[in-house]
């Protein structure tokens, strides 16, 4: 498929919220697959299509367990510029139109990351547990529990739907801080 541009902030679109998918055809089929190479080629383990300019409600997540040189405790993160290789085992998912809602009053902290917010990372805390139900690309409903990483990402990701970023769950004075070595990083290339 193809590799599309992955905006990052302070884009305006990053803040706008994502619309429900209601046809799931071949042109649904082409965004999911043109997120997945992009987010493969970013690298990074997961994507909201927001991400890539288009407004709808769709998430793609991999978190990619036999990767040697995948961050676990990174969401989203870039990974290591270092290595192109790509894992050899991908377990590619795919989440349109998802509802979330906390299973559990415990947080979990990580270090998470984004490909639109590049080279910056952030302890944020989230519901260490989630209940998901979402549609699969034939439209079909599924729901899960599902916690560690994976519910992490996907709160990450679901942000993204609502026009927030991961940096938005910082302090004031952590945010500006954030952002000004964004700047920093962004002169110095």
């Amino acid at each position: 498929m193809a590799i599309r541009e992955i905006i990052e902030v302070p884009d305006p679109r990053l803040k706008q919220v994502s619309k429900p998918v209601e046809v799931f055809d071949d042109a649904l089929r082409t965004l999911v697959a043109d997120m997945f190479d992009t987010m493969y080629d970013a690298p990074g383990i997961g994507l909201a299509a927001i991400q890539i300019g288009v407004p709808l409600r769709v998430l793609v997540i991999d978190l990619q367990p036999d990767d040697p040189d995948a961050e676990p405790e990174v969401c989203t993160s870039h990974g290591d510029h270092h290595h192109t290789h790509q894992p050899t085992k991908k377990e590619p998912r795919v989440f349109i139109n998802p509802v979330l809602s906390p299973v559990t009053e415990e947080l979990a902290v990580y270090n998470e990351g984004c490909l639109s917010v590049p080279d910056i990372y952030a302890e944020v805390t989230r519901p260490a547990r989630i209940h998901a139900r979402w549609q699969d690309l034939d439209g079909t409903v599924h729901e899960e529990d599902i916690d560690d990483l994976l519910a992490t990402c996907l709160q990450h990701e679901m942000d993204h739907l609502e026009g927030i970023l991961f940096i938005d769950h910082l302090s004031r004075l952590k945010r500006s801080m954030v952002l000004k070595k964004l700047e920093k990083i962004r002169r110095a290339a």
